[in-house]
């Protein structure tokens, strides 16, 4: 009785297409640090990355990691690039601004670059799994 029960339960709980689409929306909350970027400026970053030998204009890759590439995943269109795309901007912004804290915990006692981990993870999660049935592209060439 109890393995029919738990098998009905698995069963109805198995939907990998509609993790996929969940997953990616959540991920797709980068946006936010994007939309910052996009309408604050990326002079900080510029900055930063000056500060280390590199160019300047590549801190407009920010633009493309944390606002375009969510966009991609959310939609469904070119997703593992794009999920790599925001897991190589999540590996720069822990280089640039992370890698100080990495064996420091934040005030509240969480991980203090825990929401850099988070999105390099599910990022390369996406990567692996790709966008899953649910996409505004029909062919699955240009998901």
């Amino acid at each position: 009785m109890l393995s029919k029960t738990i098998t009905r339960f698995n069963a109805a709980l198995t939907m990998p297409d509609l993790a996929n689409l969940l997953l990616r929306l959540t991920f797709g909350l980068l946006i936010f640090h994007g939309w910052h970027k996009l309408h604050g400026g990326i002079g900080g970053i510029q900055t930063m990355l000056e500060a280390h030998g590199v160019p300047g204009f590549v801190g407009y890759g920010v633009l493309l990691g944390e606002f375009i590439a969510p966009i991609m995943i959310i939609l469904g269109i070119f997703t593992r690039p794009a999920a790599l795309v925001a897991a190589v901007t999540m590996f720069v912004a822990w280089l640039l601004v992370g890698l100080g804290h990495t064996f420091e915990l934040s005030p509240v006692g969480a991980w203090a670059i825990e929401d850099i981990v988070y999105y390099f993870m599910v990022a390369i999660v996406i990567a692996l799994m790709g966008c899953g049935r649910y996409s505004v592209m029909k062919n699955p060439l240009y998901r």
